[in-house]
């Protein structure tokens, strides 16, 4: 039995829910998995190289490229989706504590020892100058931070990588990324970056400001698009016995949901193909090779699998012979990693229609080296089918689990949207709702409990195809403090 919980809405809430486009059913859900929690997911073991992450060849590396510069040539749309919405706060972490009066830690030595390295180093030196600030090391963070707004902007619009004759920012190099393994016939490149409302107008002109030169430089034309996580994916803020949490005011606190939420504006962008990426996961010219490269591989595979799985889709239209029906059991279980339960003929044919026709994405992983974050595993389905699965460390109640990964997430995506018909699959389909986690915050001194959803490569897509590579460490960059901007 679900209880009724409309009888914890007043007037002016139920008003709340509908300017933000969410359902009482919607909200009544949500508080609903605030008080029961999500159910745990049966993990069977991690992935690993044969075992789930595969391991190209020469031979499949030549194959693949090949496919994806014939994929280049013909009519298809290409894009390249990158999460941009992150602020750079946690980046400064360190800064912020010191200019309030901390120590000076080796992270800060570090910071100061090679301050002239930055790409940020010479509007920073000059602001410092012009202030007299050159003796005085906490007004030189604040210069930083508060008057260059480093600790107020999103990543995207910080200078990261300084070269002989320029300097660039993370959305620069995913322009010169997408010009690199992502141009079509017309030699266009299409951009979405997925931006905060606060943020949209900066971007906006940014790209504007260098998009006739990097146009002219890789001899493309670009389209570049934005858009903002809606309002109707935010989750409901509770109080710590589940009913709705109302601030001093009187009114729903609402929360964003996590980037899982993105798979809405993920399901509105019309291309074949989607490269995905994080902003922050950047590499400068000098090593931009490997990542090229593997780019390049990964989406060759996705469309030498999808190639043959259209095909089967079509002959699985039709009644199949039990000796087609094994072949294409074999190509589930082999090439796309999912494992059937037993079945055979009108419901085996039945079966392996649903588990082909769905989107597909290639995924490529890096050895694990210490890096936080969610890593591949295997997962039994309630179907009885096991198939690969992203998870993140809330999804994995057994800890010991995660020892035992050898490979780790580094969020590079390559996606099929599109089904055999060529039509866009409807992707909230796709999305586990029982997936996602509970934390516990504060607002106006009282404690609340936050709801987040399924995570964009998580349970946001949970019911695709999922195929996992392993791809080298050289193409996983991320920045999560400023320190990380002195790597080689």
């Amino acid at each position: 039995h679900k209880p009724n919980l409309n009888i914890m809405f007043t007037p002016n809430d139920l008003a709340l829910l509908k300017q933000r486009g969410i359902t009482p059913d919607a909200a009544e859900h949500q508080l609903e998995m605030i008080k029961k929690g999500f159910p745990v997911l049966d993990i069977v073991e991690a992935a690993s190289v044969g075992h789930g992450i595969m391991r190209p060849t020469e031979t499949q590396k030549q194959l693949y490229n090949a496919a994806w510069d014939k994929y280049l040539q013909e009519n298809h749309t290409i894009l390249k989706f990158v999460p941009a919405s992150g602020a750079a706060s946690r980046m400064f972490k360190n800064l912020f504590e010191y200019m309030d009066g901390g120590e000076e830690t080796p992270f800060i030595e570090k910071f100061f020892a090679n301050k002239d390295r930055f790409a940020f180093a010479d509007e920073w030196k000059s602001r410092i100058a012009a202030k007299g600030a050159e003796n005085d090391q906490r007004a030189q963070v604040r210069i930083l931070l508060e008057d260059m707004a480093y600790g107020k902007l999103p990543k995207g619009l910080l200078l990261f990588h300084r070269y002989e004759n320029e300097v660039r920012t993370p959305v620069m190099e995913h322009m010169m990324e997408g010009a690199a393994y992502a141009k079509n016939a017309q030699n266009e490149v299409n951009l979405h970056f997925t931006v905060s409302h606060e943020h949209i107008d900066l971007f906006k002109a940014h790209v504007t400001a260098h998009v006739a030169e990097y146009e002219s430089r890789y001899g493309v034309h670009y389209n570049i698009s934005f858009s903002e996580q809606k309002p109707s994916t935010d989750t409901l803020a509770a109080n710590l016995d589940g009913t709705p949490f109302h601030d001093k005011n009187g009114n729903l606190v609402f929360r964003p949901a996590g980037h899982g939420a993105l798979i809405e504006n993920l399901n509105e962008q019309d291309a074949d193909v989607v490269f995905i990426k994080n902003i922050d996961n950047v590499v400068p010219d000098s090593m931009k090779k490997k990542t090229i490269e593997y780019k390049r591989l990964l989406a060759g595979l996705l469309v030498h699998l999808q190639e043959q799985i259209f095909a089967y889709l079509k002959e699985l239209e039709s009644p199949v012979e039990e000796q087609k029906l094994a072949e294409i059991r074999s190509f589930v279980e082999n090439d796309l990693c999912c494992q059937l339960p037993p079945s055979s003929g009108r419901a085996l044919q039945e079966l392996l229609m649903m588990k082909l026709n769905r989107p597909l994405r290639v995924c490529g992983m890096v050895k694990n080296e210490g890096e936080a974050g969610g890593g591949p595993f295997l997962v039994k389905n309630a179907d009885g089918s096991i198939q690969c699965q992203i998870l993140e460390s809330s999804q994995i109640p057994d800890k010991s689990l995660m020892q035992t990964a050898t490979h780790f997430n580094p969020v590079d995506l390559v996606c099929g949207l599109k089904n055999y018909k060529g039509q866009p699959f409807s992707l909230p389909r796709y999305v586990d709702p029982l997936t996602g986690f509970i934390s516990q915050k504060s607002k106006d001194g009282q404690d609340l409990l936050a709801l987040e959803v399924a995570g964009l490569w998580n349970g946001a897509m949970s019911d695709w195809n999922t195929v996992f590579v392993e791809v080298p460490i050289e193409t996983f960059n991320p920045v999560k403090t400023v320190n990380d901007l002195l790597k080689r």
